[in-house]
């Protein structure tokens, strides 16, 4: 023992550095923390907020049918007990905040008590502010009693109140809780009977004193007593242990030694700063990710704490290798501790470099196996044989064999027991001075686990050892010891969202391992599943698609209520002949389209079978923006057509090339031509089309873009990186297509076509509602319309087309809005709505078929 005691001491001296700037102010307060709950609250406060002054505005007729009733109801009750009710209510309202704040500063919580002060102060300013805001809102408000005067849109008294007791916080403070509670409720029933507030004032009250508290918490940060060493020892002597000293190694880490020669404890400390630390990314991952792990900060402080101590004794009884829980103290209602016996190991991350080929290892980071670790904070003559192994340059310097298939087999005895670990990182993946490999940090863990979590720590392991042995070894070990099976199960789950953090970050380092990692294992079980299993329930895209749908939305109705005429009626009342037309047009546009997609693919294609892609893409665009989903179906059918997918991506790209130059072409001359007219008269009353000058502005505008990409480099490598799959893929399939320039022109004239298709429909549809406005300005409506309209993150760019569309109309063509909106209504029935049935029966018939 003498030689591990020598060591823990120079531990410690390294440690109190560490301490020191672990006690040096947090996020700019000393001892404060902002906490993501807090922002929660307040985001959802304000949510509410929003939502009652909505129905204050518009359920004017529920909102007033509501306080007359109240009122009827206070008129019946006896007047003198309600008046000494209420000098009671107004009485409690002072003096349960002030006895709560007497509590605090006795307690030694005077920080706290000045934050509620703050909270109050901005809640009773916000009460006046917003009384002066909605003060036009009679359902807020309603007559005084015996003067002629109006009560405030605000209850003004509850809000301070409130504020002020939830900025200092009543958890774990049952009784002054209840009191908060009662005297609120007596409060606000007190103010209805006497006719001072009405429903909804008082409901706003109570919202806004408490979106105000939580604005401040986050705003200042909570106030968080970290506990001392002292405290901290006489907490473990209390639960048995017997403590010697007390020694602070990182961050909510402290060694602990004990007499008599029992071992050291490795103690976690688990207060506000661990719960908020990370939460928003934890939030976001459990709402993206089906299997993520519960966010630390959303469980009560005593539940983390059961929760890794259970998680500890479970993978101890297990027989894996990991830290054992000792003892598990509370030490108040912000902090609690978690003592584990010490572990004199490693982590892999410092003990090993990546394994990377020489090339990447040449520039890669050098290896950091002298540095201390806070993982394993190993005494020096404990692990010296450990930190003393060579560079990962020389191969002996990566885990040995034996190493590899002790990781695996801790991992076998935690999923015998079905104990997920959740977390497998080169980080919590640790090698102590005998060679054997120890699994820590098992505090997101779960036990009676699924099988999917179960193969997501396999694919975890796998990429952790792969990460620092290569993926031929780690993929041997690992079927050494959990059989072909389990490893091929895994396959589909080797996913960088699938992984953890750490992980995540050193396969980003070195790109091509995921794929060497995935192709070994479908090199040594070619049955295996490769298709990857979906784990997201919610993507990055999905969540814009949506937003811009509630945004687009919201922005027509206003469209709809902002209109003099009834753009509906006007639909209804639509010219038949007129209307025929342009069905006509729209359908003719598919045929069309079908040349044009024919004609930049060198290849012979079935006619009948592109015409049901090109229908069919009437259908995806229902669930996908901006055209992606025809892209992707075209794609598809490209590939089950034969074509090899480098080459079919090339057909596409050279497509959608061409297809942005014509319609930029098109775009350009009728905005000439519109111009020109305008130039000698005005083409139709109203119209506002620009001048050559605003024209002239936007080259203008665009040759400077040019010039400042060519000139700065950063944005020329930009440049060059986005033109680079044009040049490498997308040019030589245009020679190939310059060797058939029949096919060529077929490709171009349909493109031109297609578009004119769409104008004539467009032009009918105008005709159709009673306008008479010229072809070009139509023209350049339904160009820039659509080109803008092609970005929208919606499906079908539904809310972005319409909205653009009618409003060019009105700009160039002088058409009224409600006019325009109703023609822009008949265009988009005929080419976005009533194509969507023969679009699903052509996906079917191309599915059966296995065409795409």
């Amino acid at each position: 023992m003498g030689p591990c005691r020598v060591a823990t001491v120079i531990q410690a001296d390294e440690s109190q550095e560490q301490r020191s700037a672990q006690s040096a102010p947090r996020g700019g307060h000393a001892d404060r923390v902002r906490h993501p709950a807090a922002l929660i609250r307040l985001v959802s406060g304000l949510c509410w907020i929003a939502l009652v002054l909505l129905l204050a505005g518009y359920a004017r007729s529920s909102a007033l049918g509501l306080d007359t009733d109240v009122s009827r109801a206070a008129d019946l009750l006896p007047w003198p007990p309600v008046k000494l009710a209420a000098a009671l209510c107004g009485g409690a309202l002072l003096l349960v905040p002030l006895g709560y704040a007497v509590d605090r500063v006795v307690c030694a919580d005077g920080r706290r008590v000045a934050d509620g002060v703050l909270a109050a102060v901005l809640a009773y300013g916000l009460s006046l502010g917003l009384d002066l805001l909605a003060g036009d809102l009679t359902t807020l408000t309603h007559a005084l009693p015996g003067s002629g005067g109006r009560t405030d849109p605000v209850y003004g008294h509850l809000a301070p109140v409130l504020a002020f007791m939830t900025a200092i916080g009543t958890a774990g403070r049952r009784r002054w809780r209840t009191a908060l509670a009662v005297t609120l409720t007596l409060s606000g029933l007190s103010g209805l009977v006497t006719g001072y507030a009405t429903p909804l004032s008082l409901v706003l009250s109570l919202l806004l004193g408490w979106t105000t508290a939580h604005a401040t918490r986050y705003a200042v940060g909570e106030p968080v007593g970290t506990p001392t060493e002292g405290q901290i020892g006489a907490a473990l002597a209390a639960s048995g242990v017997r403590t010697d000293t007390v020694l602070a190694i990182g961050p909510s880490r402290y060694l602990v030694t004990q007499r008599d020669g029992r071992p050291d404890l490795d103690v976690h400390l688990l207060d506000r700063h661990v719960q908020a630390s990370g939460l928003l990314g934890h939030l976001w991952l459990a709402l993206r990710l089906r299997t993520a792990p519960r966010p630390l900060g959303l469980r009560p402080l005593r539940a983390g704490l059961e929760h890794q101590a259970l998680l500890g004794h479970a993978a101890s009884a297990a027989g894996a290798r990991t830290r054992t829980p000792v003892a598990a103290v509370e030490l108040g209602p912000d902090a609690a501790l978690v003592a584990y016996h010490r572990i004199d190991a490693r982590p892999f991350a410092d003990l090993f470099t990546e394994c990377v080929p020489a090339a990447s290892a040449d520039s890669g980071s050098a290896s950091v196996a002298g540095s201390p670790s806070v993982a394993g904070s190993p005494s020096v003559a404990g692990s010296a044989s450990v930190a003393d192994r060579p560079s990962v340059a020389d191969p002996d310097s990566s885990p040995t064999d034996a190493e590899l298939r002790d990781a695996w087999q801790q991992l076998a005895l935690l999923q015998r027991r079905r104990i997920a670990h959740r977390s497998i990182s080169p980080q919590t993946v640790l090698l102590d001075a005998e060679g054997k490999v120890h699994l820590v940090g098992l505090a997101r863990g779960e036990i009676a686990a699924g099988d999917l979590l179960l193969r997501l720590d396999v694919a975890g392991m796998l990429a952790v050892l792969a990460v620092h042995a290569g993926p031929e070894r780690a993929v041997r070990a690992a079927i050494d010891v959990l059989g072909r099976g389990a490893v091929g199960a895994a396959l589909p789950l080797l996913q960088p969202i699938a992984l953890a953090r750490d992980t995540r970050a050193a396969l980003a380092r070195h790109k091509q391992l995921a794929g060497e990692l995935r192709a070994e294992v479908q090199r040594q079980m070619p049955q295996a599943a490769t298709e990857p299993v979906r784990l997201e329930r919610l993507r990055p895209r999905t969540v814009l698609t949506v937003v811009g749908g509630i945004v687009a939305g919201f922005g027509l109705l206003q469209f709809l209520f902002g209109m003099d005429r009834n753009p509906i009626s006007l639909v209804a009342d639509s010219d038949p002949l007129w209307l025929t037309a342009a069905a006509l047009f729209a359908a003719v546009s598919y045929p069309i389209a079908t040349f044009a997609f024919s004609g930049f693919v060198p290849e012979k294609l079935s006619f009948r079978a592109t015409l049901a892609a090109q229908t069919a893409g009437s259908f995806v665009k229902l669930v996908s923006p901006g055209g992606i989903g025809g892209i992707a179906l075209n794609t598809r059918y490209l590939q089950c057509a034969g074509i090899p997918t480098a080459q079919a991506l090339s057909s596409i790209g050279a497509t959608q090339l061409f297809g942005l130059v014509l319609h930029m072409l098109q775009l350009a001359v009728f905005s000439a031509l519109v111009g020109t007219a305008v130039g000698k008269g005005p083409v139709e009353e109203g119209s506002a089309f620009p001048t050559d000058l605003v024209l002239v502005l936007a080259a203008v505008a665009g040759a400077v873009v040019t010039v400042s990409v060519v000139a700065v480099p950063s944005l020329r490598r930009r440049a060059q990186t986005l033109l680079r799959p044009l040049r490498a893929e997308v040019l030589p399939r245009l020679l190939d297509l310059a060797q058939q320039p029949g096919k060529l022109a077929v490709g171009v004239a349909g493109q031109l076509l297609v578009s004119m298709c769409f104008v004539l429909s467009l032009y009918c549809c105008t005709r159709a509602v009673g306008q008479h406005p010229g072809f070009n300005p139509v023209a350049v409506s339904f160009l820039a319309g659509n080109a803008v309209g092609n970005v929208a993150p919606t499906p079908g760019a539904v809310g972005a087309v319409e909205g653009l569309l009618a409003g060019a109309l009105a700009w160039t063509a002088g058409m009224d809005r409600g006019t325009a909106f109703a023609a822009v209504l008949l265009f988009r029935l005929l080419t976005f709505v009533l194509p969507v049935l023969p679009g699903w029966a052509a996906f079917v018939w191309l599915q059966r078929r296995r065409a795409i």
